[in-house]
């Protein structure tokens, strides 16, 4: 598929639109230096800048007509005709051979498992059961004791690695499963709402083998999911206007899981999309 310059230069405009009005806020509390306990996360942990969002790509195998000013971009490659442009799989696959075979492990065996929503998202609260110091700066909703007290009702089932090692030394053997990074495409599942969030990773990871709209889509998903994290975290966030999902009670805990299937139903269209906008109909099973 080839797209002429002025079509892929209208898409590259409303692409850059599209992101600078997602990135407004963070961009606009990034110049008076103001945290957000909610939202900082979707540019820290993930380490993508709006910059780097707003930079629109076609997605693997898609030539842009007309491109000489990407002639040196990484990952692409010469297209058929003259001053034409491909982000190429194959030369990242090449490059990029260990992440490459994880993302794909990770995407297909994470999609061919059924979703688990169990958890209630008590991942957080494992993160500050009897802590000796605060994890964030944020005062706990039903104090220390009522915080430990939840986590000691329940049974802790998370199956992320990147949730699991930040749970205190006390919360670990409390874990349904023990977990490492090695075992990670052995667990990982979609209902796990960090799951659902890390689409957004491998898709910036893939740079320009994922369309650009894609690549907001799982932004907006990741976007959509740290508020429900945050929502169901034990800590008091009214300062930031953010409401709780209580939980600890069988009321928020429906609502949570309500939610949660909601975020799987679209994280599963998108590891699909991620799947084929990179590798294609002919993308061999994963190991």
């Amino acid at each position: 598929m080839t797209i002429a310059r002025p079509d892929w230069t209208l898409r590259e405009e409303a692409h850059r639109e599209r992101a600078d009005a997602l990135t407004a806020a963070h961009r606009e509390r990034a110049t008076r230096a103001e945290k957000h306990p909610v939202w900082d996360f979707l540019f820290t942990y993930y380490s993508y800048k709006p910059a780097h969002l707003r930079r629109w790509h076609p997605g693997a195998g898609v030539e842009l007509a007309d491109a000489p000013e990407r002639r040196d971009w990484r990952w692409y490659s010469p297209g058929r005709s003259p001053g034409s442009v491909v982000p190429d799989a194959a030369t990242f696959g090449a490059e990029k051979t260990e992440l490459a075979a994880l993302i794909e492990r990770m995407l297909r065996r994470t999609a061919s498992r059924p979703g688990q929503f169990g958890c209630f998202g008590l991942h957080e609260w494992a993160m500050v059961y009897r802590a000796d110091e605060p994890r964030h700066a944020v005062p706990l909703r039903l104090g220390q004791a009522g915080t430990d007290a939840v986590v000691e009702n329940h049974e802790l089932r998370c199956t992320h690695f990147d949730a699991f090692r930040f749970f205190t030394p006390e919360a670990v053997p409390r874990n349904r499963t023990p977990l490492s990074r090695d075992d990670q495409p052995l667990f990982e599942q979609p209902g796990c709402l960090h799951a659902g969030m890390d689409l957004y990773k491998w898709a910036t990871k893939l740079g320009p083998l994922i369309p650009g709209e894609l690549l907001l889509d799982s932004f907006e998903l990741a976007r959509d999911i740290r508020l429900l994290d945050m929502q169901a975290a034990p800590y008091d966030l009214s300062a930031w206007d953010v409401a709780p999902v209580r939980i600890e009670t069988t009321e928020g805990k429906a609502e949570y899981v309500r939610r949660q299937r909601g975020f799987a139903d679209r994280g599963a269209a998108l590891r699909t999309a991620l799947l084929n906008a990179w590798l294609g109909d002919g993308a061999r099973e994963a190991a």
